[in-house]
């Protein structure tokens, strides 16, 4: 089992035991606050702190993340639905045929797909599985709103301002309410690929399910490229990511603008008082928006937000009470997104909103598998593809704080 110098344990000798992992994250946080304790009680004696304890907690960090992530797939792995077993063949024909093309290239059983120049469609329960996976590692998508469709764009309809209305007396005129006014937000669906291979000798094994196959092959380029998208995709030939929003000030917020609240100190927090700011972030949120919301950062910001306490001295971030639970900071689920910024000089490096109403993203129906076994002789490829899109669903549900002074 590997430790650092100081002999913290590593996620390395677990094996994917969940309950293990999550008896090490307790253990690894439980020394966070200790060592975190440790310095705050130097810097309030001496003003200062022994490098020391900065480059514990660093590596106890890394230990809280480490862990963590193996913990998540480690659960994504538990939760994996059987494909292509043998319940699931019963009567089948087309997964059958869908199995044969992917091995073999045979086609003719295939007439319910696409054509072969634009590959076949996988079977629902490989497509189903695909989804399923990703939204258990891509993050954003565990949160986001989503949304089915089976055609290119997606067109919703938004009521910016509702009809007027007025109390009048019971024999008082009812003169004509305004209209509502009404803007319309479309979603293009954008191709994603993959394109993984595999040898003929593989592919001949009669052991393969190759529903399953696929599935693992493309999850997490998928869901990698995904959440890069609906982070912070232009929506050139991809999503459009919240953090392509135009960010304004709270105070001059309008639709069509993400709103966002200044730290007060250029890439960094406030040295007094770090918490404030991160308070006026929740209640620029409006309480309707608020009951659902989470914080979305990356694992270095959630690293530094570790470190802070309130005016009791409790931790303000607390971590999942069961292995497959969220991390929770100020009492709201935290999503630890790698493709958000680092803190740094006018970074927009945290989100807090309710993502499920403030993001759409759109999966058009179907993923398609083009076998090649041409182009890389000896190897066998599948062109596998999907059409998703995303962007900003709400205005208003999604604040950032940018770390700035204005």
């Amino acid at each position: 089992m590997d430790t650092t110098s100081d002999g913290l344990e590593t996620k390395a000798g677990a094996q994917g035991d969940i309950a293990a992992l999550f008896a090490e994250f307790s253990s690894a946080f439980e020394e966070f606050k200790a060592t975190n304790d440790q310095r705050l009680g130097a810097l309030e004696k001496r003003g200062s702190a022994d490098g020391l304890f900065e480059g514990k907690l660093e590596r106890l960090n890394a230990v809280l993340d480490g862990t963590k992530a193996a913990m998540d797939r480690a659960l994504v792995e538990r939760a994996r639905p059987q494909l292509d077993g043998k319940a699931s063949q019963l009567n089948d024909e087309y997964k059958d045929a869908f199995a044969s093309y992917v091995k073999r290239g045979e086609e003719k059983a295939l007439s319910i797909g696409v054509g072969a120049d634009g590959g076949y469609v996988v079977p629902a329960e490989t497509e189903t599985e695909i989804i399923a996976r990703m939204t258990a590692v891509s993050p954003i998508r565990a949160i986001a709103g989503v949304r089915q469709v089976s055609s290119a764009v997606y067109k919703r309809p938004i009521s910016l301002t509702g009809p007027a209305v007025g109390w009048v007396g019971e024999t008082a005129a009812r003169p004509v309410t305004a209209s509502p006014t009404l803007a319309e937000l479309s979603y293009p669906t954008m191709e994603l690929y993959a394109m993984p291979a595999a040898t003929s000798a593989f592919l001949d094994d009669a052991a393969v399910d190759v529903g399953a196959w696929i599935a693992d092959e493309v999850n997490a380029a998928f869901a990698a490229q995904e959440t890069t998208a609906f982070v912070s995709g232009d929506g050139t030939n991809k999503p459009k990511g919240f953090l392509a929003s135009t960010a304004v000030a709270e105070a001059s917020w309008s639709w069509g603008n993400l709103g966002y609240i200044a730290s007060g100190a250029a890439g960094a927090l406030p040295v007094n008082n770090a918490s404030d700011v991160l308070i006026d972030l929740v209640y620029a949120l409006k309480a309707g928006y608020r009951q659902n919301a989470s914080w979305v950062m990356n694992r270095k910001t959630q690293g530094t937000l570790r470190k802070l306490k309130d005016a009791e001295g409790n931790y303000l971030w607390q971590p999942a009470a069961t292995a497959d639970g969220k991390a929770h900071f100020m009492g709201f689920e935290l999503v630890e997104a790698e493709d958000m910024p680092n803190i740094a000089a006018n970074a927009l490096a945290i989100a807090f909103g309710d993502f499920k109403r403030g993001y759409l993203i759109v999966d058009r129906q179907g993923v398609s598998v083009l076998r090649d076994p041409f182009s890389s002789k000896p190897y066998v490829l599948f062109y596998t593809t999907k059409r998703v899109g995303g962007g900003v669903a709400d205005y208003d549900a999604i604040k950032l704080l940018k770390f700035a002074t204005s």
